[in-house]
This record gives C-alpha cells, sequence and structure tokens, in this order.
C-alpha cells in the first residue's frame, strides 16, 4: 500500500511511521494503523516512564527496594489520505480546559475579595479621621 509519495519514490506505510517516530523524539509511541473510509489512523501517545532502586549498605540483614512507573497519555493522531496528505489531529485534554477555567475563576474572585477589603479598610480610615478632626466648616 503507498501512502506518500516522496521525490518520485513510494514511501510504504510502517517507513512513514518510522521516518514520523523519527523526527518526533523517542517520547513519542505510535500505536498500531487504523484504516477508516479511505484514510489511515495512526494514533500517538506520549509516555514517560521512570523507576529506581535502593539500598543499604552494612548493618544487619536484607534492606532494600525498588519501583517503576508509567505514564501514557493519547496526544493525538495523524491522518493519512489515499493520496498521501498527511494531517495532524490534536487530542483535546477536557480536564485540561476545566482546570484552565477554574482556575482564572478563583484569580477573578480572589481579586473581587481583596479589592473589598480594601475598600472596607479604606472607608474605616477616612470614617476615623474624621471623627478625630472633623471638617473645620462644620463648627464656624
Amino acid at each position: 500500500m503507498t501512502d506518500q509519495t516522496t521525490g518520485g519514490a513510494a514511501m510504504q506505510l510502517p517507513d512513514l511511521v518510522s521516518a514520523l517516530a523519527d523526527r518526533l523524539g523517542r517520547d513519542q509511541v505510535f500505536g498500531p494503523p487504523v484504516e477508516r473510509g479511505g484514510a489511515t489512523l495512526v494514533p500517538v501517545a506520549r509516555v514517560r516512564a521512570g523507576g529506581g532502586t535502593g539500598g543499604r549498605r552494612g548493618g544487619p540483614g536484607p534492606g532494600g527496594g525498588g519501583g517503576a512507573g508509567l505514564v501514557a497519555k493519547p496526544v493525538g493522531a495523524f491522518s493519512i489520505t489515499a493520496d498521501g496528505k498527511v494531517a495532524w489531529h490534536p487530542a483535546v485534554d477536557v480536564n485540561r480546559i476545566v482546570l484552565g477555567g477554574q482556575l482564572v475563576f478563583g484569580t477573578v474572585a480572589a481579586l473581587a475579595v481583596l479589592r473589598s477589603m480594601r475598600r472596607r479598610r479604606l472607608r474605616r480610615h477616612l470614617a476615623h479621621r474624621h471623627h478625630l478632626h472633623p471638617h473645620p466648616a462644620q463648627h464656624a
């Protein structure tokens, strides 16, 4: 199956996926290509892995341990049409959008509360000052 033409030479789907992987780096992981409606979709995920071990030296008895973790997050998919056009379709992270909205709302609410407190403090200060030093025109 020919998916893309580059400089007159046909590129096979596995070669195309390999070339895309080289361009994006080792952080990206490609899922198996899926063909739908004349187009091929290649899912892409960002994968992070980490691990470690530890132990103690000396001392009585054995001691030590280790652990590892792996996080995979979908980031989008490439679509490859029958005529060889490649397009990127990013995944929408709804949680990130909601969190961003909550942060904006929280910031606006906090600023409104601070402004209200500042106004109240200023009014008290002016009322107290007026009480201690009444305006001279009131006593004439």
